[in-house]
């Protein structure tokens, strides 16, 4: 469905509030990756970005002039708290550093606020558990913004999996890796921020493993063994990581996530008959190529329609709308699971933040 499609499905879902058929976006940490979230809502119809919060004010007031469109100005919060007394909000968006996201959620749940949170919803499994029960006590909306699952071209090759176009599923390979020089106070390597490659980067290796065996198999099997290493920064976070993960069924999946290595970034299926490759930054891919042993071979190119953000935001929206708790394309269950993934990973190479508690 084309995005004007989409948008005026959303509009026609009907209005948040009585005031205003436009979907109203706040949002909490106007950092880097904040700047594509608002670039996408700047072009989508029937929704606006209308206030910002942000540690430092000067910051904030500096990202809400820079987004403001025409004569629409975007107001400027120094604080959550003041951000959420707001009463012209649909929905908050988080994208501050790791480390804050539970504060800032759960705040915006006692709010009443919709949310659509950066990944990784919460460092530690046990935050995300208890970031998904308040929503769910509470009925309100919280996603975790794993905008990979809603690229146009994951749509094509959900396709070619769920028809069996390589046969059964047999194995996955990705990479992840970037230069990315060391610095101890900035959120990527700092513990007390919740640094590390797996964290940041890594998750999407895991996320769009665990949606191929979904799609190839209509559910991600269990776990049957891990095996991670890891080289550690001066900090303690992982700045290089490998892993082996063996399923239940036999299926292998081998991923490499690093702040220190650049490296091809694909994603690569291979099955009993052929193969699909999205061939660089599969976590953004606007291409995918099909190759099998009957001798089909495809390529595609899915151009994003903004900037790829755009289906996370029209999906948050349309979840909203509706009046749903949860997407059924990115739902809790599917957050949670990578959280238990990440868990134990970061156990196996020795990865601990200081805010989390000691076990026994």
């Amino acid at each position: 469905m084309a995005l004007a499609d989409v948008a005026a499905a959303v509009a026609a879902s009907g209005p948040v509030s009585k005031s205003t058929s436009r979907f109203r976006w706040g949002l909490i940490g106007p950092g880097g990756i904040a700047r594509r979230f608002a670039g996408a809502v700047r072009h989508l119809p029937a929704c606006s970005l209308v206030a910002v919060a942000g540690r430092r004010r000067e910051r904030a007031q500096a990202f809400a002039d820079a987004w403001a469109d025409g004569d629409a100005t975007i107001a400027v919060a120094s604080s959550i708290p003041e951000l959420l007394a707001r009463t012209d909000l649909d929905a908050v968006y988080v994208a501050t550093p790791h480390a804050f996201h539970p504060e800032a959620v759960h705040a915006c749940l006692d709010a009443g606020l919709p949310v659509l949170c950066e990944k990784p919803l919460a460092p530690t499994a046990a935050q995300a558990r208890a970031m998904v029960a308040h929503a769910r006590e509470r009925g309100v909306f919280l996603m975790e913004a794993m905008w990979t699952r809603f690229l146009p071209v994951y749509a094509e090759v959900a396709r070619w999996l769920q028809r069996g176009a390589i046969g059964e599923l047999r194995a996955m390979q990705s990479s992840f890796g970037l230069s990315n020089p060391f610095d101890a106070h900035h959120r990527c390597y700092d513990a007390a921020q919740a640094g590390g490659a797996l964290l940041d980067i890594g998750i999407y290796n895991l996320a769009v493993t665990r949606w191929v065996l979904e799609q190839a198999q209509g559910r991600c099997p269990d776990l049957s063994s891990v095996q991670a290493h890891a080289v550690l920064a001066p900090t303690g976070v992982d700045q290089r990581l490998s892993a082996q993960l063996q399923f239940d069924g036999g299926v292998v999946a081998q991923m490499f996530c690093a702040f220190d290595t650049v490296a091809d970034n694909s994603f690569r299926i291979q099955g009993e008959g052929g193969s699909i490759v999205m061939p660089t930054d599969f976590w953004q891919a606007t291409r995918a190529a099909l190759s099998t042993a009957g001798g089909e071979s495809v390529q595609i190119d899915c151009p994003f329609d903004i900037n790829g953000f755009e289906g996370e935001i029209l999906e948050a929206m349309r979840c909203v709308r509706a009046g749903q708790i949860e997407s059924a394309c990115m739902p809790h269950a599917e957050t949670l699971a990578l959280a238990d993934w990440m868990d134990g990973i970061r156990r196996q190479v020795g990865v601990r933040y200081p805010f989390e508690p000691e076990t026994p």
